[in-house]
């Protein structure tokens, strides 16, 4: 029997010559783990990437001149990120993790001036709301227009940021986490003057 003459094709015929060509492109990209598939409820479940906070906490507390302090956070809180910034002519530890309930709320640790820290934190659009007292510390709260916060404390040698955009919760355990941390033990360089 004869192919049929090119002009009698239509989508259908196009279609099943499509199909084990997408079957084929699928096959080789789940073997090469470049997609994954989820059903039920681990289809909501993300892949958060590990940050070892003790790790990068303890590596800032050795070169930065300013006493860094590593927080006991909730056990549900995955740890995974963490940076050190430029704010102004200082450095700045920054250390994030994703709560219980999927917000994401970051730790900083600086020596800049507490304006500086508020314009890194969350712009120059913030506005003062207050103060709440923590485990003994005074912690300042702003707010931006994204309802984005940030608490900050002064502790002379140490402006220390918490800052996130999901409940004041998890911002208080963590304020109260840092207020209870004593300062990491390092050897830091002496500064030249």
């Amino acid at each position: 029997m004869a192919d049929k003459p090119r002009i009698l094709n239509d989508g259908k015929d196009l279609m099943w010559s499509l199909i084990p060509l997408a079957i084929l492109v699928l096959i080789i990209a789940g073997i090469a783990g470049s997609c994954s598939w989820g059903f039920g409820e681990k289809a909501n479940e993300q892949k958060i990437p590990h940050f070892d906070v003790t790790a990068g906490l303890r590596a800032d507390a050795g070169v930065m001149p300013f006493p860094i302090r590593e927080p006991a956070v909730p056990g549900e809180w995955q740890a995974n990120s963490g940076s050190t910034q430029q704010i102004d002519s200082s450095t700045s530890s920054n250390v994030g993790w994703i709560t219980e309930g999927g917000a994401y709320i970051q730790l900083t640790q600086t020596d800049a001036s507490e304006e500086a820290l508020l314009r890194k934190l969350i712009g120059d659009e913030a506005s003062g709301t207050g103060t709440r007292d923590i485990a003994g510390w005074t912690w300042v709260t702003y707010e931006n227009t994204e309802h984005r916060k940030a608490w900050i404390a002064n502790r002379g040698d140490v402006r220390i940021g918490v800052e996130s955009s999901g409940h004041d919760e998890s911002m208080q355990q963590l304020a109260a986490a840092v207020a209870k941390a004593a300062p990491i033990a390092a050897d830091r360089p002496v500064p030249v003057p």
